[in-house]
C-alpha cells in the first residue's frame, strides 16, 4: 500500500483529490495509504456530534474510503450498493480519533466487495462488509 511518507510514489492525502465529497459530505479527513485495487487507510476526527456519531456516518466512510481504493483512474466514481454484516461495537464520540482502513476482498467487473473496520485508540468500534459499484462520471 502507497503510503503518504513514501517519497518515491506519495499518496495524496487529501481525500478530495479523489471524491466528489465535499464538506459536510466528505467523511474522510485524511488518506493515510492508498494502494489501487486493493486497500486503503485513512483518518476521520470527531470534532461534535451531539448523542455521538451517527453509526451510519462510520459506513459511509469506509464507503468513501473504498472508492478511493478501487478507483484507479481520473473521473471515475462510485456508489454503495450492499451493507452486509455490519456490527458497532461501540459509540463514537467528541475527540475520538478514528482510524478506517478498507480491503478489497472480490471485484465482480465493476463491482467492489470490501471489508472494512474502524478503530479508536486500536478498540475496534465498527466493521462491516460492503458492496460499491465504480465506474465513470459522466459531466
Amino acid at each position: 500500500m502507497v503510503s503518504i511518507s513514501n517519497d518515491q510514489n506519495p499518496c495524496n492525502p487529501d481525500p478530495s483529490a479523489y471524491l466528489p465529497h465535499r464538506s459536510p459530505f466528505l467523511l474522510i479527513d485524511r488518506v493515510l495509504s492508498r494502494d489501487p485495487g486493493r486497500g486503503a487507510s485513512g483518518i476521520r476526527c470527531v470534532t461534535h456530534d451531539p448523542g455521538g456519531y451517527p453509526e451510519v456516518f462510520l459506513l459511509e466512510s469506509m464507503a468513501q474510503l473504498g472508492g478511493i481504493a478501487a478507483s484507479e483512474r481520473e473521473g471515475e466514481g462510485g456508489f454503495l450498493a450492499a451493507i452486509d454484516r455490519a456490527s458497532f461495537h461501540r459509540k463514537v464520540r467528541p475527540g475520538d480519533r478514528i482510524v478506517i482502513t478498507v480491503r478489497i476482498v472480490k471485484t465482480f467487473g465493476r463491482l467492489y466487495v470490501l471489508e472494512g473496520e474502524a478503530h479508536v485508540d486500536a478498540e475496534t468500534v465498527a466493521t462491516a462488509v460492503l458492496t460499491l459499484g465504480i465506474g465513470m462520471i459522466s459531466g
